[in-house]
């Protein structure tokens, strides 16, 4: 049994490394360093060693043997398989949260769209990830439902990766917030079928990047799962 302060190292150096993945300051492909990683966060290389072992588990990266370790590509079969579980999920939440929202949710969530147009505004990308998740997370919770929330979070880190990548385009954070606008006014006019189509056309808008994003970051994907070269 690991030792309990290796063990909260352990936690810690994974917590930042899966952060730094998906967020793209560690690029795919990008070699990963044992050493280096010790030296960063100034521990020993066990723990470091026993993060990078919970990272391969989960995907995030891929050790070669008698090669390296190295931050693994996008998987965008994995993109497919958390794009389903959100739109079945989140197309129930939003109807439910349209069909019971009050005045203290309305005030929350209008005052939510304004914090995401401010970090829209300053163009702040970390904020406008943090606040994209805090806007559907309220929506399960106005729904009745926060665990959902819980249940999606743990499926959907790989287009996670993607939805990193696509806010290097600044436009494309506008676009984003002008569907939460969208979904939040039906929500707000209990409109439930109306928030439900604005939440489906919200959640498939990521797919309209995956080309562009494989373009401009070929080497961000799974070669062998990119549909767009297929021809």
């Amino acid at each position: 049994m690991a030792h309990p302060a290796t063990r909260h190292s352990t936690d810690q150096i994974y917590s930042v490394l899966r952060t730094d993945v998906i967020s793209g300051v560690l690029k795919p492909r990008e070699a990963m360093s044992e050493a280096r990683m010790a030296l960063r966060f100034g521990v020993s290389r066990t723990p470091v060693r026993e993060a990078f072992k919970r990272l391969v588990d989960e995907g995030f990266l891929v050790a070669v043997p008698q090669v390296g370790t190295f931050v693994a590509p996008i998987d965008l079969a994995a993109v497919h398989d958390s794009q389903f579980v959100r739109e079945t999920l989140e197309c129930r939440t939003v109807v439910l949260a349209a069909e019971r929202i009050g005045d203290a949710d309305r005030r929350r969530l209008e005052e939510q769209i304004e914090e995401q147009a401010e970090a829209v505004r300053r163009q702040d990308r970390p904020e406008i990830f943090r606040l994209d998740e805090v806007f559907h997370a309220e929506i399960s919770r106005i729904a009745g439902h926060s665990a959902v929330w819980s249940m999606i979070e743990g499926v959907k880190a790989q287009m996670d990766r993607v939805r990193c990548l696509s806010l290097e385009t600044p436009s494309w954070s506008s676009v984003i917030l002008q569907e939460h606008r969208i979904i939040a006014a039906h929500i707000i006019k209990h409109d439930a079928a109306g928030a439900e189509a604005a939440m489906r056309a919200h959640l498939r808008t990521v797919f309209a990047t995956i080309d562009a994003i494989a373009k401009d970051h070929a080497d961000a994907f799974d070669d062998s799962r990119l549909v767009h070269e297929a021809s």
